[in-house]
């Protein structure tokens, strides 16, 4: 099973609700870049993910919320002979929502394969309290979040034609610590209304509230935005709450890997409707 990966087109932080913070953000996913989730026999339950984080991976999260709901016996049954092998491509701490990804697509793979009845409704609250960004990859669409990430609006929108270009510098940016730094403000204009005007025109008009705090520790992935604007790009932005940065090209960057010859980097071109 594939876990893809997302970009954020923007992030803003607007306010705080119950001890989450409120978001708007315009989600697009990127189905080239992805984790992969298998369950294998195995003689008691296991999570077999390399090099990756065990302790506080939100599969292992997502688990103990199914759980919590009252799963715990159906999973006991399943995971006593079974282990969950997880195979990482999307780089961590990048704000690509691998994680999140990996958890939204375990638990949705969980409520079909045991039947666990639970509503679209169910899924999507207990996702949102894993990360604002899990609900998401729950219901990939092209989507307008709000809320705590859990108010997905779909939107008729598209980046068709342009080339993403996608940077992660080695640098891992913990998703907690950027939203301890962060400061919510309401938007003080309509942000459906500038992501419906040109491509050009969102410099001005659309940011990434986490890119003021995040900057400031890790200058060399504010110096990566301002190389991608140098190179000609119509838009960039960080993705989500970094470390990885991304920018909107009219052609292909066949510099980049030389340009960015440190960094992990991937290019695409978009296709209508990206999902």
């Amino acid at each position: 099973m594939k876990a893809y990966a997302k970009i954020n087109v923007f992030l803003k932080v607007v306010g705080t609700r119950g001890g989450y913070h409120e978001i708007a953000s315009r989600f697009v996913l990127r189905r080239e870049l992805f984790d992969e989730i298998s369950f294998e026999r195995a003689s008691g339950f296991a999570l077999e993910c390399g090099a990756a984080q065990i302790a506080d991976n939100i599969i292992l999260k997502a688990k103990a919320a199914l759980e919590q709901a009252g799963f715990a016996r159906e999973l006991a049954e399943f995971f006593s002979s079974h282990k969950i092998v997880l195979k990482k491509h999307i780089p961590i701490g990048a704000g690509l929502g691998g994680g999140s990804s990996d958890a939204a697509f375990m638990m949705r793979l969980l409520n079909e394969k045991y039947e666990l009845q639970m509503t679209d409704e169910d899924i999507t609250y207990r996702l949102s309290r894993l990360g604002a960004d899990c609900p998401f990859f729950y219901q990939p669409t092209p989507t307008f979040a709000t809320g705590i990430g859990d108010q997905l609006m779909p939107i008729d929108f598209d980046l068709g034609g342009y080339v993403l270009l996608l940077v992660k510098p080695d640098v891992h940016v913990s998703t907690r610590e950027a939203y301890a730094m962060v400061r919510p403000k309401p938007s003080s204009v309509s942000l459906l209304q500038a992501l419906s005007r040109p491509v050009e025109t969102w410099r001005e008009t659309v940011k990434n509230d986490f890119e003021y705090s995040v900057f400031q520790q890790y200058p060399e992935i504010a110096a990566i935005k301002q190389t991608l604007y140098d190179m000609g790009a119509v838009y960039a932005s960080m993705s989500g709450s970094g470390s990885s940065v991304f920018g909107l090209f009219t052609r292909s960057q066949i510099e980049a890997e030389e340009v960015f010859h440190d960094c992990f980097v991937y290019e695409t071109r978009l296709r209508f409707h990206p999902i």
